[in-house]
């Protein structure tokens, strides 16, 4: 009985395979319920400033919407951080997130090494991907996640199968790209605190603004709504 069903099993997951992706094309476009310009302008004491990203860099990316800022140390004028949040109403074909994994060693930037960290918010625990990075002599720190849809993520093969099953389901594949740079021309240790702190920071904020998920919500939208 388990050799016929070994023997299926193949077709079975075929199957499923078509079903969801007979979903993705099905999709509808979901606004933010908010604007990306309410995340927080000051963090840690850094005063934020808005950059305008170019309409061929943006047509290449193809996000819906966006905020790049560059948070500056006010007594010297010094790029403590950036934060970049590019937001996609649906997903299609040739217009879908592209993975920091694959842009930054394409503009020049290899990883020296990769990990997770987890970033706590009240009793919850979300986990980010951390890398290192290093371009001639310059060196920096970026961390990264996936936030959408109720949920957020650092890994790109599940990040994709809840992209075509939530397609699937339910029409839909909203989701942001967040991206925390930093220079490295500190201690690493205190670089990633300052990360850590501007991820407890803007999670939430950005959570305010995302769309509504029904079958699903992050523990802290509760108390940011």
């Amino acid at each position: 009985m388990k050799r016929r069903l070994g023997s299926f099993f193949p077709a079975l997951l075929m199957g499923a395979g078509a079903l969801l992706l007979l979903g993705v094309d099905r999709q509808r476009a979901v606004p933010l319920s908010g604007s990306l310009v309410t995340l927080p302008a000051e963090i840690q004491g850094l005063k934020g400033r808005d950059r305008v990203i170019g309409p061929e860099e943006r047509k290449v990316a193809g996000m819906t919407d966006y905020l790049m800022r560059e948070y500056f140390n006010p007594a010297d004028s010094t790029l403590a951080f950036s934060v970049y949040v590019g937001y996609y109403d649906r997903q299609t074909e040739g217009k879908t997130i592209h993975s920091p994994r694959n842009c930054l060693p394409g503009a020049g930037w290899e990883p020296t090494s990769v990990s997770d960290r987890s970033i706590t918010i009240g009793k919850s625990s979300y986990q980010v991907r951390r890398y290192s990075l290093a371009k001639d002599k310059n060196h920096a720190l970026v961390y990264y996640w996936y936030q959408g849809r109720g949920r957020i993520s650092s890994n790109e093969y599940l990040v994709k199968w809840e992209l075509l099953r939530d397609a699937a389901l339910t029409g839909r594949s909203e989701e942001a790209l967040v991206r925390i740079v930093l220079p490295l021309e500190e201690p690493v240790a205190r670089a990633d605190s300052l990360a850590t702190a501007v991820a407890q920071a803007i999670i939430p904020a950005i959570d305010r603004v995302l769309p509504t998920f029904p079958t699903r919500h992050l523990e802290l939208a509760s108390t940011s709504r």
